[in-house]
């Protein structure tokens, strides 16, 4: 019998986990606080593993159809411009992991899972405020006031997250005292600089300064991001305004080919960013988180919406079959499986070094999200 299902939140783990429990033949409406998705927000490197999961909800030629293949993910150092790690990826990570590594804009991504979407499913302008539930079903409360009744509810509403606050209280983000800049230029503006078809990071002297660039649509513009410290932060928001000649000014003594990234740039926006400890639960009865609802992480190891995606592919493996007498077992199951990973990638994001040096890729990138449960003894 099909589950009647909501889901808090339409970024990318919601719309991932709905299609993959509509491909189940399940109900699932996905309730959306905002009131359109725009071209804004950060571009998403999506790493093998990721693409190996949303390949199988079945988006895998939209993908590719806007997005960018990297040739190799490099470390440089700040300075020198010295190349301390160079990963083969493209072809050679789609032999080795079964999918390659796509850059793509995040409007592109949303478009991709959206366009996979039953008519009807996502409901843009609807903001939950919280959820309650007994033995045999649970209700979903509406910032309007409004109710609506459900078998199961899943988390996916991001670091605030409402469902998270009403399953376990009150729990600010720590901000990591440092502020990203992100910034886009078409690929002619600077012809001459090298590795623009790779993932590149430049390491600084200190952690809170560094440099990532790589291609979007298709390789016809880059996506720089950079970081810099700063004690206090109080502004909200993805999108506001920075100033691209004071960015410039901080990363002045870098290798040429880095400030040379900046100076393509003619404007950047900024945002804060945030973390929280992992956590030993992600469900309650009938309701579940996933995604940043779960585990936020700093984008150093670039695997935020990579863990969304998998948690949608896994979770939806964990509920295949499931009656709704058996959903707390199910959703116990999926968190069990999927916090230990998490919770490495949560702190090795945090930790900022991740193939600073080299070393091996292959627990991140050879992940198999559809696998993921086959082995477990239930």
């Amino acid at each position: 019998m099909p589950l009647e299902i909501a889901i808090a939140g339409g970024g990318v783990g919601g719309m991932a986990a709905a299609i993959a429990l509509q491909n189940q033949g399940h109900n699932v409406t996905i309730f959306e606080q905002a009131r359109a998705f725009g071209r804004i927000g950060a571009d998403v490197n999506l790493t093998p593993n990721a693409v190996h999961a949303l390949d199988g909800l079945g988006i895998g030629d939209r993908l590719r159809a806007t997005a960018a293949r990297p040739e190799f993910r490099i470390s440089r150092t700040w300075d020198s411009g010295e190349e301390t790690s160079r990963l083969p990826m493209s072809a050679a990570a789609e032999v080795k992991y079964g999918a390659p590594q796509l850059t793509i804009h995040r409007a592109d991504l949303l478009a991709a899972l959206e366009s996979a979407l039953l008519p009807d499913t996502l409901h843009f302008g609807a903001r939950v405020a919280g959820v309650s539930q007994t033995e045999d079903g649970v209700t979903l409360t509406f910032a309007d006031g409004s109710t609506g009744d459900y078998d199961l509810v899943i988390g996916a509403d991001g670091i605030h997250s409402a469902i998270r606050h009403a399953l376990y209280g009150a729990d600010d983000p720590q901000f990591t005292g440092l502020v990203s800049y992100r910034g886009v230029f078409v690929r002619g503006e600077a012809p001459d600089l090298p590795n623009l078809d790779s993932f590149t990071k430049w390491w600084g002297p200190t952690s809170d300064l560094q440099i990532v660039t790589f291609p979007l649509n298709r390789g016809e513009e880059v996506f720089v991001f950079a970081t810099t410290g700063q004690k206090d932060w109080t502004e909200e928001g993805w999108t506001l305004s920075g100033d691209i000649d004071e960015l410039r000014d901080i990363y002045k003594d870098f290798h040429p080919e880095a400030r040379a990234l900046l100076d393509a740039c003619t404007e950047v926006t900024r945002s804060a960013l945030h973390v929280r400890a992992p956590m030993p639960r992600w469900s309650e009865g009938r309701v579940v988180l996933l995604g940043d609802a779960a585990h936020p992480m700093v984008p150093f190891m670039a695997q935020g919406a990579c863990m969304a995606s998998e948690d949608a592919v896994v979770l939806g493996c964990a509920l295949e079959g499931v009656e709704a007498e058996g959903l707390p077992a199910a959703l116990e199951r999926f968190a069990e499986s999927r916090i230990p990973r998490t919770t490495r990638v949560q702190e090795g994001s945090l930790a900022n070094d991740w193939l600073k040096k080299g070393g091996n890729a292959d627990w991140v990138y050879g992940y198999d999200a559809w696998g993921a449960l086959k082995y477990e003894v239930v």
